[in-house]
């Protein structure tokens, strides 16, 4: 049977983690369909139709899933469950808000934050097993391989796990679909989106992040936003960082951030909590600035300057010209 991958988007636009989740869903197996739902979303459905590895995208349109409320959206992936032998969704916000509705009214267990799809068969050859899948446990220290025997595994796919799927060269059908009846439950009120000119933290290929050793958050803009200028690099912070409000919440990398895995993080004034490591150790390169030589950060990190960051970092931004 055929794997569902339910789209994050904005009605324009696919947003990335959909890419990491189609290569996820192309692991399992068979065909692989995308599922867009929202109002007036006609470019998304588009855009996703030209995913590599697609053949099919579903369309439901209708305004009461315009904003991507989790009562009505898993309501739609209901609606077409059945055709399904997977139904994956990205790890996010989004993906966490619908995925526990779905399985709960599947009667199914849900298999979380998958980084692999175990493969079976000879070695080599390969295969794939539709139903066994790797995740990670206890902050990142020890990795889990679940093997699920639900008839429709409802799955959630940590991006930083699986290389994102061509945005472009696929040639997938658009099949509209009914679009289910508002559940009524709740009602989109409104948001404040932050706006930054820097790349988003979970798409970044580059990100410096700071610590609570910054000290303030003058201090923290000060020194570490002229490297992330000449890096062209996103902002990141710890927990510690942004509990002591030197930065906002949304910059807060980790277990109970975000899980980023750029080409190169810097990590400067971060000892290395075992939360934060969780949330960046995959990353490509990890440079660590720090002088506590004993910073547990050192551990995962390629390349590890013992020294104070009010030092080193204004002269790394001097020799980065």
């Amino acid at each position: 049977m055929a794997a569902l991958v339910i789209a994050e988007h904005d009605n324009h636009t696919v947003k990335g983690a959909t890419l990491n989740t189609v290569t996820a869903a192309l692991q399992c197996g068979g065909e692989v369909h995308v599922l867009i739902a929202g109002a007036g979303a006609g470019a998304a459905a588009a855009a996703a139709a030209h995913i590599m590895g697609v053949t099919k995208v579903l369309h439901a349109d209708g305004a009461h899933l315009d904003h991507g409320l989790a009562e009505n959206v898993a309501a739609q992936v209901l609606a077409l469950a059945s055709a399904y032998s997977h139904l994956l969704f990205p790890a996010t916000a989004a993906g966490k808000n619908v995925a526990p509705r779905v399985a709960a009214k599947l009667d199914v267990g849900q298999i979380s934050d998958i980084t692999k799809v175990e493969g079976s068969g000879q070695e080599g050859s390969g295969q794939k097993s539709a139903d066994t899948f790797e995740r990670p446990i206890y902050a990142g220290n020890a990795i889990a391989t679940v093997q699920s025997l639900d008839a429709i595994k409802v799955i959630t796919v940590r991006t930083t796990g699986f290389d994102p799927a061509a945005a472009t060269g696929g040639s997938a059908s658009i099949e509209i679909v009914s679009a289910v009846a508002d559940a009524g439950r709740t009602v989109f009120v409104g948001s404040e989106i932050a706006k930054n000119d820097r790349p988003e933290l979970t798409a970044a290929k580059i990100i410096v992040s700071g610590g609570r050793a910054l000290g303030s958050s003058d201090k923290f803009n000060d020194v570490l936003t002229p490297l992330a200028d000449r890096l062209g690099a996103a902002l990141g912070a710890s927990r510690a960082a942004v509990d002591a409000g030197y930065a906002p919440n949304d910059w807060q990398v980790g277990q109970t951030g975000k899980i980023v895995a750029p080409q190169l993080y810097i990590a400067a004034g971060i000892s290395g909590a075992i939360q934060h490591l969780a949330g960046m150790k995959d990353s490509k390169v990890i440079v660590a600035i720090n002088k506590d030589p004993e910073a547990p950060i050192f551990s995962v990190a390629d390349y590890g300057l013992e020294a104070d960051l009010f030092v080193a970092v204004p002269e790394l931004v001097k020799a980065l010209g």
